[in-house]
């Protein structure tokens, strides 16, 4: 659902001059994401061609850490995240947000404590958490990043690596706006698959092994969506990634000394590549990943599963190469909330 976020004190209201642009443009709009590894925030204004991003917030919170084992949100993820939607909840005041949808993602979904947490958050931060199924999540991200898609014929899939979950995308892009031909949402993600998988060991070769078994977890998990694939689709095509693997590995491609997200939305990769980053991530100690500028101490542990997933993406549906989106879930929450107020044609 969506939430009027109501501010204390208003100024008294003017009246616009004739030149002035309608006051719904002014209007700002609020999409947060909680996701079993981050939260992100994201509020922006209306624009002729598209949306005017006002300001931003991103903090990684590991909500879904220990879940696999317990089946509950632990007490240390909850008060995490419950700061950092504290911080959003006192951005969304500052900027004066006409609406804001909150969406949360796999691990509330899957956690038992799920719905206590989320009415704990409202009572805390006045924030109205929604527990989105994996389908919307999967429609959300759609709408957020097929535009960096490559132009091309056939079916384009379009897949976001989370921290418990992956969802892919199979879509339709024939049309002005992408039809979803089939969609699936694996249980795996870089936290739930790093928790169940454990991939540091001490030697190089006992690192492999855990990274081929991370493969084959995630290959398994994607079959029911692999044997419903198309032939024109088993032979490959265009391939867009909305994550934080996908932008990590972009930035290490690149040799970033720090996150240049101008330079990472909308690359695209040679697939090849991917694959070599992948498997020397893999290798790496667990102090070599963190010395690298893109992933250091807060990535560093997790990246390896992300690889995993990504090359049983690249698996089951081979691409020559990869797109990269800095955007997703947020992106589509706002692009949903301004098309209902007349924003987005």
């Amino acid at each position: 659902m969506d939430h009027s976020i109501a501010t204390p004190e208003r100024r008294p209201a003017r009246t616009a001059s004739p030149d002035a642009p309608p006051p719904s443009y002014r209007r700002a709009y609020g999409a947060l994401d909680l996701g079993t590894n981050n939260c992100r925030l994201l509020i922006a204004r209306p624009a002729a061609d598209g949306f005017v991003i006002i300001d931003a917030f991103s903090r990684i919170v590991r909500l879904g850490e220990g879940l696999a084992g317990s089946g509950r949100l632990s007490d240390d993820a909850v008060d995490r995240a419950v700061a950092a939607l504290a911080v959003c909840s006192d951005k969304l005041r500052r900027r004066h947000v006409h609406l804001a949808h909150s969406v949360a993602t796999e691990a509330c979904r899957r956690a038992e404590n799920g719905q206590e947490f989320v009415e704990h958050v409202r009572r805390k931060t006045g924030i109205a958490l929604d527990i989105i199924s994996a389908e919307e999540e999967a429609r959300l991200a759609v709408m957020g990043c097929h535009a960096l898609l490559e132009e091309g014929e056939g079916p384009a899939l379009i897949f976001d690596i989370g921290g418990g979950s992956t969802e892919l995308i199979l879509i339709d892009t024939s049309h002005a706006m992408p039809r979803t031909l089939d969609w699936y949402s694996a249980p795996w993600g870089v936290v739930s698959l790093t928790e169940i998988e454990p991939c540091d060991f001490a030697t190089e070769a006992g690192r492999l092994d855990a990274y081929a078994r991370m493969r084959a977890r995630v290959l398994d998990s994607f079959l029911p969506f692999s044997s419903r694939l198309p032939d024109n689709a088993r032979k490959g095509g265009r391939l867009l990634g909305t994550s934080g693997t996908v932008t990590t590995l972009a930035s290490v491609h690149l040799g970033l000394s720090s996150y240049d997200r101008s330079a990472v939305d909308g690359l695209l990769v040679p697939a090849p590549a991917m694959r070599d980053i992948s498997l020397r991530l893999a290798s790496m100690a667990f102090a070599d990943r963190v010395a690298l500028p893109c992933i250091g101490p807060e990535r560093a542990d997790l990246v390896v599963a992300g690889c995993a997933i990504l090359e049983a993406i690249m698996d089951i549906f081979p691409a020559s190469r990869l797109g990269v989106a800095d955007r997703g879930i947020r992106e589509g929450i706002l692009r949903t909330l301004m098309a209902r107020d007349g924003h987005m044609q």
